[in-house]
């Protein structure tokens, strides 16, 4: 018999400083965004001890006032000290903004209100939109959890956001904006998880606690409800590594201990690893550029497919050419998980009729020209429960399922 295969998700805090850039990167698009919904966005962070530096391209009628933004963010955080390694009204910050290549701007044209358009004009916009740039994406789901994601990222990720829950309400004390996590599980051979192998929280602190004081208070307040409600009855997660804090303490965290980037997170904010990611990040960048929306699409997609029922496992994987609307290639992996009578091919070509995936379809479908983004720079993409995440719908479920059908 084969040995148990063994996955592995980690997940961070809003504190760590690669989603401090991330945060701030998309409330940097948002904001311009409330001003001007044609605003084109490409803005990256950078963080270090007491400073961080805003640069990239924006092309829009509205205005930011980038020192606002970080501070305001970094203070939402819960950095608000020097003593805990940094304060949000005495950090430094820089920026260097410039407006977005013409060369990239004139192949994806202003995308104009759809509602009070008529099908033609709506179907010339469509067509006259290219994709901001060219790159593959990826989109996954299965059957795993109740929000059709992959279980070990799904519990990594509530494990992170649970951890800044019980900081921020007190609910257990001494501890910092800081934190990782991440989850391993056994698969048996069908490929089903089966039980939590091991888990690590690194949570930051007070110099006044240690861990041998924090531990008990992690399992109670945040390991064990979370595996709960994840785990369920379904997978076994009594008897498992556990490690907290392994260097023994965690103190200095932050941009203070480590540099932080926007853009450095891809795996922690869509599956995992359980999933192909394409080469290009999210945060701080408009909808026009198809490494965002081009990946939340796919997502969309793939969910549909898993939640009609039509398989188990599905990886959506999507191409574009700069300035082009019409996706390159298309691809539908099953893994062979499809429902008995439905192949691979059929559900391919059901995506291909169901969904149109070219950028300015994708931006009206999915409604992505809101402010929305600084609540997906953290703790995931995907797999939450909120109605501003609109590729989470399973909304064409049944047109695809009616689809397969008559092919």
């Amino acid at each position: 018999m084969a040995e148990p295969r063994l996955m592995t998700a980690e997940a961070v805090t809003e504190g760590h400083p690669d989603k401090i850039c991330d945060q701030i990167s998309d409330a940097i698009l948002d904001d311009l965004l409330r001003q001007d919904k044609n605003s084109h966005v490409a803005v990256e962070t950078s963080a270090t001890k007491g400073l961080f530096f805003v640069f990239g391209e924006v092309s829009t009628h509205g205005y930011t006032e980038f020192q606002s933004v970080v501070r305001d963010v970094v203070r939402s955080i819960g950095y608000t000290s020097s003593a805990i390694g940094l304060d949000a009204d005495s950090c430094g910050v820089m920026s260097a903004i410039g407006e977005q290549s013409p060369e990239i701007d004139q192949g994806v044209d202003r995308v104009r209100r759809t509602e009070h358009m008529t099908d033609a004009e709506r179907e010339r916009l469509y067509e006259e939109q290219g994709a901001g740039d060219q790159g593959v994406m990826f989109g996954y789901a299965c059957d795993e959890t109740d929000v059709l994601m992959p279980m070990p990222i799904t519990i990594a990720q509530r494990l992170a956001m649970r951890l800044a829950e019980v900081r921020k309400q007190g609910i257990v004390p001494h501890l910092r904006p800081d934190g990782k996590t991440q989850v391993t599980l056994r698969y048996d051979d069908e490929g089903e998880p089966e039980s939590v192998a091991a888990i690590v929280i690194s949570a930051q602190h007070d110099p006044s606690v240690d861990t041998a004081w924090l531990c008990p208070r992690l399992i109670e307040q945040v390991l064990r409800p979370v595996l709960d409600e994840v785990c369920g009855t379904k997978v076994a997660h009594d008897d498992f590594d556990l490690y907290v804090n392994p260097t023994g303490s965690f103190v200095l965290g932050g941009p203070a201990a480590d540099a932080g980037l926007t853009g450095r997170k891809i795996i922690v904010d869509t599956y995992g690893g359980a999933a192909h990611h394409g080469g290009g990040a999210f945060s701080g960048k408009d909808p026009s550029k198809v490494d965002r929306s081009g990946a939340y699409a796919a997502r969309w997609v793939a969910k549909n497919i898993v939640a009609a029922g039509l398989a188990r496992r599905v990886e959506v994987q999507v191409a574009y050419a700069i300035g082009v609307a019409d996706p390159v290639a298309v691809n539908v992996e099953t893994f062979g998980t499809e429902t008995d009578g439905v192949s691979r091919d059929k559900i391919e070509e059901a995506v291909r009729q169901v969904f149109d995936l070219r950028p300015a379809a994708i931006i009206d479908e999915l409604d992505l020209l809101r402010p929305i983004y600084r609540k997906t720079s953290v703790y995931g993409h995907f797999g939450r429960e909120d109605p501003d995440f609109t590729w989470e719908k399973t909304d064409k479920a049944d047109a695809l399922r009616q689809a397969v059908a008559q092919l």
